[in-house]
């Protein structure tokens, strides 16, 4: 649709941006330091939680890989392209939340419960069509967007967070905006004779299961290592909600786009970024290594 200038109005169907360059910031982190027991401003609750999610990184980064590699035959060049960046990029991530979790356990904490929940559940998927496994990826990357947008948005989520700690969250949150729509965009390759309607019905369905999931086990495992503290209890659970909910509250910020994903039209690029990418990613001075090519 046009407007009366002649310009396309904002109701055009979105997409990955033309000239977006998926880059490899081949970083690491953390190595030969000693992390804080509470390495987010001394806050139990916090650490907690990003202990938990980074828990499931390197097994759901793996799947990730494999599922979107699952669709690549046939996908135009510059999505073939994007999708080794992608793989590159996530192959990375897996090694420095490798890397972070066993700075986790050498701070005292039991972190193979989460590993190991998250291996029953990923074995769950071997047996299932190779889409569902692409949508349940799509689902998981469009959280693993909202949360790198709000972290790199809001300083405060790691306000008096060990330096390296805080960096290496930053760093992935950059390419996890910078990759979002590489999975949306291999569904709609690998969907592309499948009506509006079936298209919609299943990415909605698969969303809504994903976040009870993801709900679920992340404020579970975040428990898990709380009583690792010797906190439980009520008050506990009120400060984790708290935390989640209030200040900083990440599930409450990025609620309104997890909402725009059942939305007509719905695409990643929607919202374009990037400039929090070049705002944050002068923090990283050694990331010229372009995946893409």
């Amino acid at each position: 649709m046009t407007n009366r200038l002649g310009t396309k109005t904002a109701d055009r169907k979105a997409k990955t941006p033309e000239d977006l360059t998926i880059t490899v910031r081949n970083q690491r982190f953390g190595r030969g330091i000693e992390q804080r027991r509470w390495w987010l401003s001394g806050d139990p609750v916090a650490t907690a939680w990003h202990n938990a999610l980074s828990a499931t990184f390197p097994r759901g980064e793996a799947f990730f890989i494999e599922a979107v590699k699952a669709h690549r035959d046939g996908a135009p060049p510059k999505l073939e392209a994007e999708i080794r960046a992608f793989v590159k990029q996530e192959i990375n991530h897996t090694r420095e939340h490798i890397a972070f979790n066993r700075m986790a356990e050498d701070a005292g904490y039991d972190m193979a419960r989460i590993d190991k929940r998250v291996e029953e559940l990923l074995a769950l998927t071997k047996d299932r069509p190779a889409i569902l496994n692409l949508a349940a990826t799509m689902a998981l990357e469009h959280y693993t967007a909202m949360m790198a947008h709000e972290f790199l948005t809001n300083p405060q989520h790691f306000e008096g967070a060990d330096a390296e700690a805080a960096n290496m969250w930053r760093w992935h949150a950059i390419e996890e905006i910078e990759h979002k729509g590489v999975a949306y965009d291999t569904w709609l390759h690998a969907t592309k004779d499948w009506s509006r309607w079936k298209r919609w019905k299943v990415k909605s369905l698969m969303m809504l299961i994903v976040t009870a999931r993801f709900l679920k086990h992340r404020v579970e495992d975040t428990l898990n290592l709380l009583a690792q503290d010797g906190l439980s209890g009520p008050k506990v659970k009120a400060r984790l909600f708290a935390y989640l909910l209030w200040k900083p509250g990440v599930l409450r910020r990025i609620f309104p786009a997890w909402v725009s994903y059942f939305l007509p039209g719905f695409h990643p690029w929607r919202h374009d970024d990037r400039a929090l990418i070049a705002k944050s990613e002068s923090d990283f001075p050694d990331a010229v290594l372009p995946a893409a090519a």
